[in-house]
């Protein structure tokens, strides 16, 4: 980071810079054919820039640091993104299990639109969009599988999609924020009074971050070749002495020294540099092509409508660097660098056709050791005036790494750990809300069913519709409707009270106003026989109209039976200690349907114990690492008076961020049964 410092310590921007580096920080790669076995993409065409389909193995020849390698894979990879005749039909991506089956697929294009709002600004994000829209719906197939990205957009929360109109739709909300430094999300609001200059160096490092992190997340889906095509003005250092000014920064009391702006130049370069190199090293390692895309088109300068007060030399500079950053992104990643076009559909056309054909190579490296070094690949074709194209390189692994690609597999956390953490391993973007159902003793031997529903926390530049009710109806095997309602029932402009920690199933009265909301959580509760039903649920907007509709098969359990039994244990989230005593006082909150909490968050766990009645139930609950194994057992506080549930009270500061679970049993007569609760804690 650049030493120049405009009124903010170094102390918050490094805290701040922290922040964006852990929320996007690439895993390690996986190497999963071998520690010496190599690939390389080859792009063969000719002058007009065709590709050239009608190469042998015996027309290439392959050097790993100057010495000649044996080729022993040889493939074509040739697809238009359309499905061959014969061939399974297109498969709709709804699951990340379809994702990674479908993007394994060679005749499946894997396309990656980043969208970097921090460096485009207003006017060129407008110009942009709809070259993608036409690069959408004109270029692409239906094989073909794209993700659209943005600089806070987690890697884990990348989601691809074959849906043309749904990519559409999403590329009209995409604006430009260039300069533009008003607060859009919780993340921004830390930094919220820094200076423009530091702004700008938190937007670089977290773009950059972001783009290094987006290959190893490809590398892990397929080893082919990955377009990633990124739409930004490319990144400079320091911000001209006058923008610092005109943008909210402290205007200079006296002349600026040039030997100060130069040397902060060079080393805000220098951190630059350094970030672009690593994140060529992870597209490469991971065989990931950048297209850099400019929406600017042909430009004469930076700053020519911003700010008259920038002059023209420094604004051709500040263009020339910020283009350079481009070129550098493309060329050590084997993409291009799509700058100074005003016809960058004919440019978006070429992303196709590189992606459309190309030679899989594949050797084993004369490599004896693992040396956790950059090794050269050059690729020469025997046959003249060809143009070749490939990745310039791979890093070896490290000892530690080849051992740790060489060692068994590790044991899977049992089944029922399993899927307990598909609970909290739910991308953003899979569904509009996070619902829990929960089922208890009712009267008359029924059981009580309750469907809890909060919003989730929207993806960053995405601009989605809000949910703002759920219809919920039971149907009987046989069709007929056991119960219809909605959560909440009001208004929309009710849905807070629903979340109120003094909201009574019983009587529906809100508590009182000195009694904090917890959630935006909504309730409907209802009782139906044991056996089997059907549960529809119908997401809605404040206009009444469906954004989502699940349908889930259920059997619900029957408690009226003498034998042990668990409750489905409800989870509550306090953040103040004055709200985990209104929680503890109230005989029935609304629980908390989502599963990501933070340290200083505070849980209170509830559940009912039944058992036969010639014993009394044993009830035991313990906190699990994410592997199953155990950490500490927990005291639940038995029920006291009319209350018939145990509660558990679990602070979250003591634990590290990752992933737990809770386990609960209550065994007698004999039996026993246990559920898990899985919940991920963030920093």
């Amino acid at each position: 980071m650049s030493q120049f410092r405009y009124g903010v310590s170094a102390a918050i921007v490094m805290a701040t810079l922290g922040l964006a580096a852990a929320q996007q920080k690439p895993q390690a790669p996986v190497f999963k054919a071998g520690v010496n076995a190599v690939r390389v993409d080859v792009i063969v065409t000719d002058r007009q820039g065709n590709a050239v389909l009608d190469l042998k193995q015996d027309d290439f020849e392959v050097l790993e640091d100057g010495k000649p390698q044996a080729i022993d894979l040889f493939r074509l990879v040739h697809s238009d993104g359309n499905p061959a005749p014969g061939s399974e039909a297109v498969r709709e991506i709804r699951s990340p299990a379809d994702e990674q089956v479908e993007a394994a697929r060679d005749e499946v294009r894997l396309f990656v639109i980043f969208l970097d709002d921090y460096h485009v600004r207003l006017q060129n994000g407008l110009r942009v969009k709809d070259m993608l829209i036409a690069f959408i719906r004109k270029e692409l197939g239906p094989l073909d599988m794209v993700a659209l990205m943005y600089p806070l957009t987690p890697v884990s929360g990348l989601a691809f999609t074959r849906d043309r109109e749904l990519l559409v739709q999403e590329i009209r909300q995409f604006e430009g924020r260039k300069y533009n430094y008003a607060v859009r999300n919780a993340f921004e609001q830390q930094y919220v009074f820094a200076s423009p200059q530091v702004i700008e160096t938190i937007r670089n490092e977290v773009t950059l971050t972001a783009l290094g992190g987006l290959p190893v997340k490809l590398g892990a889906l397929r080893e082919g070749r990955k377009a990633v095509i990124f739409v930004s003005e490319g990144f400079f250092g320091v911000l001209p002495a006058q923008m610092r000014s005109e943008f909210g920064g402290a205007a200079p009391t006296q002349a600026v020294d040039p030997r100060t702006e130069d040397r902060a130049r060079l080393q805000a370069d220098r951190d630059i540099e350094e970030r672009l190199r690593e994140v060529g090293d992870a597209a490469n390692r991971n065989n990931t092509a950048i297209y850099a895309l400019d929406p600017r088109g042909l430009a004469v300068g930076e700053f020519d409508l911003m700010s008259n007060a920038v002059s023209q030399s420094e604004g051709m500079n500040i263009l020339r660097d910020s283009q350079s950053t481009l070129q550098t992104l493309a060329v050590n990643t084997d993409g291009r660098a799509i700058i100074n076009q005003n016809d960058i559909g004919a440019a978006l056309k070429q992303v196709v056709k590189d992606t459309s054909a190309y030679y899989l190579v594949g050797y084993n490296s004369l490599l004896t050791a693992p040396d956790g070094k950059f090794h050269r690949i050059d690729v020469r074709l025997k046959r003249q005036g060809l143009q070749v194209r490939s990745r310039k390189g791979y890093w070896a692994p490290t000892k530690e790494e080849a051992a740790a690609a060489a060692a068994p597999p590790k044991a899977r956390p049992p089944a029922d750990v399993e899927k307990a953490l598909s609970a909290v391993e739910t991308k953003p973007g899979d569904t509009t809300v996070a619902a829990w159902i929960g089922t208890s003793r009712g009267a008359d031997g029924r059981t009580r069913v309750s469907y809890v529903w909060e919003p989730l926390p929207p993806v960053p530049g995405e601009t989605k519709p809000e949910p703002v009710r759920v219809t919920v109806m039971a149907i009987a095997p046989g069709g007929e409707t056991l119960f219809k309602g909605r959560a909440p029932e009001d208004a929309p402009g009710a849905a807070g009270a629903q979340g109120a920690a003094g909201q009574a199933a019983a009587g529906g009265a809100a508590a009182p106003p000195s009694v904090p909301a917890l959630r935006a959580a909504s309730r409907v509760s209802f009782e139906v026989r044991p056996g089997k039903l059907q549960l529809r649920t119908t997401v809605e907007t404040a206009a009444g109209k469906a954004i989502d509709d699940v349908r889930q098969d259920l059997v619900i359990p029957d408690y009226s039976e003498q034998k042990t039994a668990l409750s489905t244990p409800a989870v509550y989230c306090a953040r103040t200690p004055r709200e985990f005593q209104a929680l503890s006082r109230d005989p029935d909150p609304t629980p908390t349907a989502n599963r990501q909490f933070r340290r200083t968050d505070r849980l209170l766990l509830r559940f009912a114990a039944y058992a036969a009645q010639s014993a009394a139930p044993q009830v035991t609950v313990r906190l699990l690492a994410r592997g199953g194994q155990k950490m500490s057992d927990l005291a639940p506080k038995a029920p006291e008076g009319d209350a018939g549930y145990y509660q558990v009270d679990l602070p979250l500061a003591g634990l590290s961020p990752g992933d737990y679970l809770l386990e609960v049993r209550v065994g007698g007569d004999g039996a026993d049964v246990t559920q898990l609760i899985a919940f991920h804690v963030s920093s």
